[in-house]
């Protein structure tokens, strides 16, 4: 017997491939249901914040969607948010579920987490005296408040990033005197404030640090200021 011609090979393959695309869409689709967690929202905020911050949109726009966006319960929900919008990476915009955080270098030492998230929805959050830091801290405060003291804190080195963001609530920040920070949030009807004192100073016994803060406040404040050890 003779095999399958030319004609039914080629069917075959296009049946194949078609088949492969209808669930690429259906894994796609039930990806876009599946519920989101303040994470989630939070990472769409400071896309929002800084697709704001590069003109793509204006205050009334901005907090448009910010309401949205707390108010999102599915992926789809918040790929609306920012499908208009050019991914922070430069590629298209794909509704999945948040992925893993990208490996950085250097390990981290003991203890210490790569990524940590506090929400204070009505309510506070507080770290002060002896704790162990994360690489990066993503906060928000939402008509409440969050304190974030780092002076007696274990640091995972010498770099610390803190996503803070408030809306109608507030994020105070206490670094030590040696301390760089960099602010790179935006205030929208709110405030965003590094520390009066802008440079850092040496302090012996501590090593030179720099803490960047990024995140917006909207109805809100985010505040970052040196003090000294007690």
């Amino acid at each position: 017997m003779s095999g399958p011609d030319p004609e039914q090979k080629q069917g075959q393959k296009q049946g194949q491939e078609q088949g492969r695309e209808q669930g690429q869409e259906k894994q796609q689709e039930q990806a876009s249901r599946l519920r989101v967690g303040d994470a989630d929202r939070h990472e769409t905020a400071e896309r929002l914040r800084e697709a704001a911050g590069e003109g793509r949109l204006d205050l009334e726009e901005l907090e448009e969607r910010l309401e949205a966006c707390f108010a999102a319960r599915t992926y789809a929900d918040l790929a609306e948010l920012t499908i208009d919008l050019p991914a922070a990476t430069g590629s298209t915009p794909v509704v999945r579920p948040a992925s893993a955080p990208a490996a950085t270098s250097g390990p981290l030492p003991a203890g210490h987490a790569e990524r940590s998230t506090h929400v204070a929805v009505f309510s506070g959050v507080v770290r002060r005296g002896r704790w162990r830091a994360p690489r990066r801290f993503r906060t928000l405060a939402w008509w409440g408040g969050v304190e974030l003291d780092l002076r007696e804190a274990a640091w995972p080195g010498d770099t610390m990033e803190i996503a803070a963001s408030a809306v109608m609530g507030g994020v105070h920040v206490v670094v030590g005197p040696e301390v760089e920070v960099v602010m790179e949030g935006i205030g929208i009807m709110g405030g965003y404030e590094g520390p009066r004192d802008h440079q850092a100073v040496a302090v012996p016994g501590q090593p030179a640090r720099t803490l960047r803060v990024t995140g917006f406040a909207v109805w809100g404040a985010v505040a970052v200021e040196r003090r000294e050890r007690d």
